[in-house]
């Protein structure tokens, strides 16, 4: 599927495009690979409709939980999330085509700093090709995605340190330059 800068973001704007979100809790996939599949079966199969009728899509896996996670589907022609569709005229020309392709993203405050991470899955056609390879893909991915999000450590916030005043008042006194008077 190919598509233009302005059908796209007139289509994001205006939120004309397959959107799903499913909501499970950690512990129904945590445990069994087959349930997680059958998620990651529906998410391929949604994509894969959606490219076939020249739609967008947009299918979301939140993962309910301690440590909180939403997996997400979205087909675009750069590695941005809809949410940012604005800045996607930074990158295109207008009046071209350009293919469009699945990007994996996963949202959580528990993934990095930026709470965000987006990766290229496959090209629009790869994933209409072969679509139980990327459904096994898309398991391991959010396999992985699991296993960084139950690991992961918070960076610790810095305080800022304060200079005492004993440090300021040498500093003042070593500034000082001697007056030398001459005889």
């Amino acid at each position: 599927m190919k598509i233009n800068l302005k059908y796209l973001i007139d289509k994001i704007e205006n939120q004309d495009y397959i959107s799903d979100l499913e909501t499970v809790k950690y512990a129904e996939i945590s445990k069994s690979k087959t349930k997680l599949k059958s998620y990651a079966s529906k998410m391929v199969k949604e994509v894969i409709a959606g490219l076939k009728h020249n739609s967008l899509v947009q299918t979301q896996l939140a993962v309910d939980g301690q440590r909180p996670v939403t997996f997400a589907l979205e087909t675009n022609i750069i590695n941005l999330p809809f949410s940012n569709y604005k800045k996607i005229s930074n990158f295109f020309e207008e009046g071209q085509d350009y293919e469009v392709n699945v990007y994996f993203e996963t949202i959580s405050e528990y993934v990095n700093v930026s709470k965000f991470r987006i990766d290229q899955l496959s090209t629009g056609d790869e994933i209409v090709k072969s679509e139980d390879e990327y459904v096994d893909k898309l398991v391991d991915a959010i396999v992985e995605k699991l296993k960084v999000v139950r690991e992961y450590q918070k960076p610790e916030k810095k305080t800022a340190t304060k200079k005492s005043t004993e440090t300021k008042k040498k500093t003042t006194k070593s500034a000082k330059t001697k007056k030398t008077t001459k005889k």
